[in-house]
Parts: C-alpha cells; sequence; structure tokens
C-alpha cells in the first residue's frame, strides 16, 4: 500500500481513536488479509487514497454484504475512479447501526486541531452534510486543551443544541445517551491527544460522529493532517526587563530635537516633570556633550559603559534598527528599549527593517548571548504614576497626567486607544498604563507575566489588535496563572470582522487571526472579554474602583421612571435584581416617609425616588439597598432636578464621600449614573474623585457590570 505523505488517512484515524479508547468501527483493509466479518455481514467498503478528503464525492463509498470478490472488484474501480490521488487501500468497515430522531440532526463533527497560536483544540458541533448551515444556528463549542478539562466540556456539551438533543432535553425528545457516556467519550478525545502529539498529527476530522444502539458516541470517518516540523521555541526577554520599564532609575532618550513640539522633545518635557532626579537623565546627541541642561552621549555604542534601565529611540525606522543591532554587537547599553518609531513590520515597511530586527534579537536570544528587551515599534510611550513619569509624545496641555498610584495596569496595542482612556477616566488608580505598540519582541503574555510578579496590580485592561506569532495560547497561559493568583483580567479585541482584520493588520502589522478562535481561548483562561468598547470602559471604571468581587445581585435606584424601567429590562443573564425582605420592604418605606416622599415613591424596586429627591433621601434609601441582599447598587441621577444640588463643588463633595462612606461600610459594590449634558461635567467630576465609579447612562453602568458577572 502506498504511504501517506502530510496525510491523515482514515485507517489511521481508527488506530489512533481506538488507542485512547474510543468505539469505531471494526475495520481492516482488503489487501491486509483475514477481516473481523461473517460472510454476509453488511458493511461499508471506503477507497483511500492520498489527500482524498471526501470519498462519498468521487464515488469511493459502497455499502453492500461482506463478500471478498466482490469487494476486491469494487476497490479497483475505485481505484480508478480517484485514479489520480495515490491509492492507499480498500477499507472495509462495519455498518453501525445508529440512533437517529425524525427532523432532528444527531450527527456531531468533531475536528480535534494543533494550532500554531492557540495549541491544541477541540471543537464540537452539529455534523454531517449539512453541518456547515447548522453552524449558523448552532454555533460550534470551541474547547483548548489546556485550560478546559473534560467536566468541564460536558458541562458545556450539555448546553448545546446537539447536547440536549442526545440528552432528551429538547422539547418531545427522547435521550438517545447519558452524561456518564458523554464524558467517557470527552476524555477520550483529550487522551487522544497525546497519541495525535505523538504522531506528528496536526487536524483529525471526525464527521460525522454518532451515538450507536448503546448510546456510545462514534466516529463513522476520519481524516486529518500530518506535519513532522516542531514550533520554534520562543526565548522570552530577561524578567528584569519589567521594573526597568515602569520603574526605571536611569533613563536615556534619543532623537530629542532643538524644535519644540516634536516627539522626541515632547517626551523629554514630560520625562522632566517626573520623580526622577535630572542627575538620571541623559540624551543621546552627536556632537554635542550638553543639550537643555542635561548630558549628552555620541551614540548607543557609548552606553557598553554606562548602561541605561531604559532607552527610548525616538528616531528614523532605519536609525532605529541600526541602534538596537549596535546594541546587539556589543553586549550591553540598556535593559529594555522602547521603540517610538512606526515603518518596521508594518505597512510603511518596504525594506524588511522588522525581520531584520526580529533576526538580530532572535540569533542572540538562542545563542544565549545578552540582548535587550525591545518594547514596540510604533510606541506612543507610557505612564507610571508611582515615579509620575510619562514618556508619552502628547504635550501636557493635552494630555495632563496626575500621579494617581493604584491597582489598574492598562495596556494597548493602539497608543491612541490608551490616551483617550486616560483622558476620559482620569480618576483611575494605575499602576501602569503602557502603548506596546506592534510586540515585535516583548509580547503581550511576556506583559501580563510582569504583571503576575508585582504585587501592586490588582486589575490588567488590554486592548489588542493582533497577536504575535505563537502568543495566544501564551497571553491565554498567562491569564490563566493571573486569575489563579487573583488578578482581573479584562480584554478588548479589535480586529473581529475581514474589514477589521485588514485595518488591524495595515496599521501594526499584526494578524487579527480568527476571533471566535482566540474569544473562546481567552474566556476559558478567565479573561472577561468585552463585546464593545463602551463595555471595557464601564468594566474598567468598576474594577477601579472594586477590584474584589463579582456581584450577581443588583439593587437599581433612580429619580426618572424611565431609568427604573430600562434598568429592569436589563437585569438578566449572570445577574439579577435584588430582592427585599419584608423587613427591608417595611425600612424603605419608613425611609420614604421619613423623607417627605410618602405617596409619591413605592417602597420596591426598582426603586424610583423621582425628581422630588434630595440627597438625604438618596444616602437613606441607599443604606437600606446596602443593608440588602444585593452585592450591588446602582444608583440613576437625572440632575437637572432642582432637589440636586449639581453646581457647589463643596456641597457635591460631601454628597460623594457619604456615597463612599456608605459602600465602605457595607462592603458592597456602588455606582452612579449621571444621564446629563455638559453642563453637569463638574457634577460628575466631583463624584469621580472621591473614587465612585461614574457613567453616563444606567445601560453603560449595567453592561460593565454584566460583564464583570459573567467572568469564569
Amino acid at each position: 500500500m502506498h504511504t501517506a505523505t502530510g496525510f491523515l488517512h482514515e485507517g489511521r484515524a481508527y488506530g489512533l481513536l481506538a488507542a485512547a479508547g474510543l468505539r469505531v468501527p471494526r475495520h481492516g483493509f482488503l489487501e491486509a488479509g483475514a477481516l473481523p466479518f461473517s460472510a454476509g455481514e453488511p458493511i461499508v467498503l471506503k477507497g483511500i487514497a492520498d489527500q482524498l478528503w471526501h470519498k462519498s464525492d468521487r464515488g469511493a463509498v459502497h455499502f453492500g454484504p461482506f463478500e471478498v470478490a466482490a469487494l476486491n472488484a469494487e476497490a479497483a474501480a475505485m481505484r480508478q475512479r480517484v485514479a489520480e490521488h495515490p491509492w492507499i487501500g480498500g477499507l472495509v468497515c462495519e455498518k453501525v447501526a445508529f440512533k437517529k430522531l425524525s427532523g432532528l440532526p444527531t450527527e456531531a463533527l468533531v475536528s480535534l486541531k494543533r494550532d500554531p497560536d492557540a495549541g491544541w483544540l477541540v471543537v464540537f458541533g452539529i455534523g454531517g452534510l449539512q453541518a456547515d448551515a447548522w453552524a449558523a444556528l448552532a454555533p460550534p463549542l470551541i474547547w483548548p486543551i489546556a485550560l478546559t478539562t473534560p467536566d468541564q466540556a460536558l458541562a458545556d456539551l450539555c448546553s448545546h443544541w446537539l447536547g440536549r438533543t442526545w440528552l432528551g432535553r429538547q422539547r418531545g425528545t427522547e435521550a438517545l445517551t447519558d452524561e456518564a457516556k458523554l464524558l467517557a467519550f470527552l476524555q477520550g478525545l483529550w487522551r487522544a491527544v497525546d497519541g495525535l502529539q505523538c504522531e506528528g498529527v496536526t487536524l483529525l476530522e471526525l464527521n460525522p460522529i454518532v451515538l450507536d444502539s448503546e448510546g456510545l458516541p462514534t466516529a463513522l470517518d476520519g481524516v486529518g493532517t500530518l506535519e513532522n516540523t516542531t514550533p520554534a521555541t520562543i526565548v522570552p526577554p530577561d524578567p528584569a526587563w519589567y521594573q526597568a520599564l515602569v520603574n526605571p532609575q536611569r533613563l536615556v532618550i534619543a532623537g530629542v530635537s532643538s524644535r519644540e513640539g516634536t516627539v522626541g522633545r515632547i517626551i523629554l518635557e514630560n520625562v522632566r516633570k517626573s520623580k526622577l532626579p535630572e542627575s538620571s537623565l541623559r540624551l543621546i546627541k552627536p556632537g554635542a556633550t550638553e543639550f537643555l541642561g542635561l548630558p549628552c552621549l555620541a551614540s548607543v555604542a557609548d552606553l557598553a559603559s554606562a548602561p541605561a534601565d531604559q532607552l527610548i529611540l525616538s528616531l528614523p525606522a532605519v536609525q532605529t534598527l541600526e541602534a538596537v543591532e549596535q546594541l546587539c554587537r556589543q553586549g550591553g547599553g540598556a535593559t529594555v528599549v522602547y521603540l517610538v518609531a512606526g515603518g518596521l513590520g508594518d505597512g510603511a515597511d518596504t525594506e524588511g527593517l522588522g525581520k531584520r530586527l526580529v533576526a538580530c534579537l532572535e540569533e542572540h536570544r538562542r545563542a544565549g548571548k545578552w540582548t535587550p528587551a525591545v518594547v514596540g515599534p510604533n510606541g506612543l510611550g507610557l505612564f507610571s504614576p508611582d515615579l509620575a513619569l510619562n514618556t508619552l509624545f502628547i504635550p501636557d496641555m493635552k494630555l495632563p497626567l496626575t500621579a494617581k498610584p493604584g491597582h489598574l495596569a492598562l495596556v494597548s496595542q493602539s497608543g491612541a486607544f490608551l490616551i483617550t482612556r486616560l483622558s476620559r477616566r482620569p480618576e483611575l488608580g494605575l499602576r501602569a498604563a503602557i502603548a506596546i505598540g506592534n510586540q515585535m519582541d516583548v509580547r503581550c503574555s511576556d506583559f501580563l507575566r510582569g504583571f503576575a510578579t508585582d504585587a501592586a496590580v490588582r486589575v490588567v485592561g488590554a486592548y489588542l489588535e493582533g497577536f504575535a506569532p505563537a502568543d495566544l495560547q501564551a497571553t491565554a497561559q498567562a491569564t490563566r496563572a493571573l486569575r489563579k493568583a487573583g488578578r482581573r483580567v479584562l480584554l478588548y479585541k479589535g480586529g473581529r470582522s475581514q474589514e477589521g482584520m485588514a485595518a488591524a493588520s495595515s496599521h501594526t502589522g499584526a494578524l487579527a487571526g480568527d476571533h471566535a478562535l482566540q474569544a473562546a481561548l481567552l474566556r476559558r483562561a478567565g479573561a472577561m472579554l468585552a463585546d464593545r468598547m463602551e463595555t471595557f470602559d464601564a468594566a474598567l471604571a468598576w474594577l477601579g474602583a472594586y477590584p474584589e468581587g463579582r456581584p450577581t445581585s443588583v439593587a437599581i435606584m433612580t429619580n426618572a421612571g424611565f431609568e427604573s424601567v430600562a434598568s429592569a429590562d436589563l437585569l438578566s443573564g449572570p445577574f439579577r435584581g435584588a430582592r427585599l425582605s419584608e423587613s427591608e420592604t417595611a425600612a424603605l418605606a419608613a425611609t420614604i416617609e421619613a423623607e417627605g416622599l410618602a405617596g409619591l415613591v413605592s417602597a420596591r424596586l426598582p426603586l424610583d425616588l423621582t425628581p422630588m429627591a434630595n440627597e438625604s433621601a438618596y444616602l437613606a434609601a441607599a443604606k437600606v439597598l446596602l443593608g440588602s441582599e444585593a452585592e450591588a447598587v446602582v444608583v440613576g441621577l437625572v440632575p437637572l432636578t432642582v432637589r440636586l444640588d449639581t453646581t457647589q463643588p463643596e456641597a457635591i463633595r460631601a454628597f460623594a464621600s457619604e456615597w463612599v462612606r456608605l459602600a465602605q461600610a457595607s462592603g458592597k459594590w456602588l455606582g452612579v449614573a449621571v444621564e446629563g449634558g455638559a453642563l453637569f461635567d463638574l457634577y460628575r467630576q466631583e463624584l469621580r474623585a472621591a473614587g465612585l465609579p461614574v457613567f453616563l447612562t444606567m445601560e453603560e453602568a449595567l453592561e460593565g457590570l454584566r460583564l464583570i458577572a459573567s467572568e469564569v
């Protein structure tokens, strides 16, 4: 028989599945001699040929009785029909009797796939000839082997359309199997991956999988691909890079111009406002010994004897590349190098500069030589509040940053995304906010691992457009490690549509990839994955105030009927509206009466206080709600009522301080939505300054809370 190259044929697939304890049909090749069948027994003959994926389409499947002479003749005819494919043999298989339901699909499709970026995956969906059509109605499940157990997969399967059908949980259906058989099947798939890995299999597609007469999942067909190459091992940068980036003691900038308003000049002006002493700053400026009051070096070669923690290169792409290559040649100079320039590995790189940069770093690291950790290129800079260190090339008049150290770490592949968040949410307490650029060296997973070493970081927020090669799985594993350590990871992944992928590629040179796969992997690792930027921002505001907890019962309090109704509509899915006990209802009724609102306000949730409520009524009612089963209270304020003071900063601060005091005393979450125009920006600003998460709408507040409640 011909030996297939790069192709996993059905006979070999059956062997690998059987070795993992999975049910496959009795089978054997005609060419191998004696077969495990009785004369006249119903069988299926399949013509197996190299790269022949769809046998039935080519007349290479035959049903009939087991008669060797007739089967040999039929196999010879099949061989002629697929003559362009090197023949492997005639595979005789047991004709499996399997269970069906009238009008409903009961066949499954399972793919075991070694993805170069995500690792081994199991994809489970509805199979058969109409698999593609059914996938649109019941999307397949994606299980990353490294991040999912068979028990977790079973829970997903029991909720899937096909799983409910198999288990008789669809209306009008009877059970075709049970959970114990499905769990054993899933455990076999997990075991099979080890065998596939050893054999160099990269894909095994099983379609269809049916339930035999005993309810055992049985693969009736299986083909795949083989590859003997071993994925390249990525050598990570020296872990010292993280502290050198966020807490440098010696910083050097190259590319500072005498002209104001240029990139390097803005970076320097921002850095000089930090807590770093002037003695820790140097510039690289050929031909000068001093510039703008700072000592100068002639080139990066001078750093060999006087190294920096961080070197910022604000130079054109070609000079940037030459500087990094020089550092590598001399074996020292800067622990971390931050690259500002684009034109390296992105749409503007027409000379292969990015490839040269990557090759240089990989060559030195694999050889065990000193290599700098390179952040970027196409990086906008970072903000590290502990040092008040701002290396962003945005002038202070456009982005005034207040050093407010805290537990949030923000990373963004897009510098613009980062600075707009810093501009919109100045109240956030940050450990660091970093524009990571194109990730040509230090990747998203490296940043997550860096944050894991930083005790100050409790929550990580990230905006990503694409993953560096093989970094998706590493990012998921780093996310899982952060979650196990009690940290939170909030992500927004851009480039989900074809148009988005194209935009991401042209912007950062990154491949956005298959969003469904990425989302499945990251969610399974424990990341909160926002579908909209507004949801990301809202969840970030909540987590900025409350890094611990995951509220699933919510009490709503507003002063507008539309807010109460709209908010009630949003209380579904991972969280629900809180309920008041009889005593709590009575306490709320007494509070309403004491505040002069009897006859205007009903003592129930959602609580509509009407525009007649003043600050005292809000606070008194909040005290009752925070003492209930509610784990979070979301307050809606339409500030146009004259009963609320929205103009006097002192009064607003006092009100905000009481909100914060009540929330802290209860240990519950409390957030405020101020639904009004620009006239009330001061009001929102003072509430935020007190430490409250503040939103523009109730919908925004609740969508952010919903995402947090859905965290794995």
